[in-house]
């Protein structure tokens, strides 16, 4: 049994570059026109298909460890591979289970050739099957990264979008705040408005919150807390855009808004702070 399963290792191995060859796609154009389309040459690419081809072959005689390393390492550069030429992971796992085909008919033309045992047919797909689906997995695996990485440059983004530093004139800004601030938010408001205070040199800076629907203890807390510490930055801070609805909870929930100062609205703030025209 380990003879015939040498024998038809050793002959995938000594014949991967023809098989990588007919590794094709004529059944579908959508991934042949993605391929044609990547930075990969040809030769190249059916050197790299020959590589798995060769590792299937040396699993039939070879340590099955060392080659589920190898095919491992392969699996993850194809991925690299196939994300950088923009090839989705639908089209890319078609293309890795074309091997089994090509792998299959070298197989069932030996079995003819030499009269293998049966059993021997079972064997081979019981080690070359694993490692295409292995294969398949960590191809999925990578490309669930990749879409991880980029949902979360893309949040990032958007989170320091909602929190404009609008410059007004020479040394103030404002922060006109829009829905509601949670303790991940807060912190993400803390950051920015440090950052830009340093960055842009402010002396006094406006918290427009008439776009914020609830002011409640967490949120309340949350701005006392970015205000004392723009404040240790020498800069001075003011709110405006609370609302009477908003007024009436911070009463009612108690709420000391003394140590911060407010105005009722943004024009008011700016005439406090002298500016009376903006250019």
């Amino acid at each position: 049994m380990k003879d015939e399963l040498r024998y038809i290792g050793k002959k995938i191995v000594d014949n991967n570059l023809a098989l990588a060859k007919k590794v094709v796609f004529n059944k579908d154009s959508s991934l042949n026109m993605q391929i044609n389309r990547s930075h990969m040459p040809l030769t190249d690419r059916i050197e790299y298909r020959a590589k798995l081809i060769g590792y299937f072959g040396e699993a039939l005689y070879e340590d099955l460890d060392m080659i589920t390393d190898k095919v491992t390492t392969w699996a993850i550069r194809a991925a690299e591979i196939a994300i950088n030429d923009h090839i989705s992971l639908s089209s890319t796992l078609r293309g890795v289970y074309t091997y089994r085909t090509v792998i299959w008919d070298v197989f069932t033309e030996e079995v003819d050739k030499r009269e293998f045992a049966p059993i021997t047919m079972l064997d081979v797909t019981k080690i070359i099957d694993p490692l295409l689906d292995l294969v398949g997995n960590i191809i999925g695996e990578e490309f669930e990264k990749h879409n991880h990485k980029l949902m979360q440059v893309a949040y990032t983004a958007l989170e320091e979008l909602s929190v404009p530093v609008v410059p007004i004139v020479e040394g103030v800004s404002v922060v006109p705040l829009v829905g509601g601030i949670d303790t991940h938010r807060a912190k993400l408001i803390m950051d920015v408005t440090l950052h830009e205070t340093v960055k842009s040199q402010l002396t006094d800076l406006i918290f427009d919150v008439s776009g914020v629907p609830i002011i409640d203890t967490m949120v309340a807390n949350q701005l006392f807390q970015i205000v004392q510490a723009l404040r240790l930055t020498g800069v001075d801070v003011m709110v405006t855009g609370i609302r009477p609805e908003i007024a009436q909870t911070i009463v009612s929930l108690g709420l000391d808004f003394e140590g911060i100062k407010t105005q009722a609205n943004l024009k008011q703030a700016l005439t406090e702070l002298g500016v009376q025209h903006i250019r």
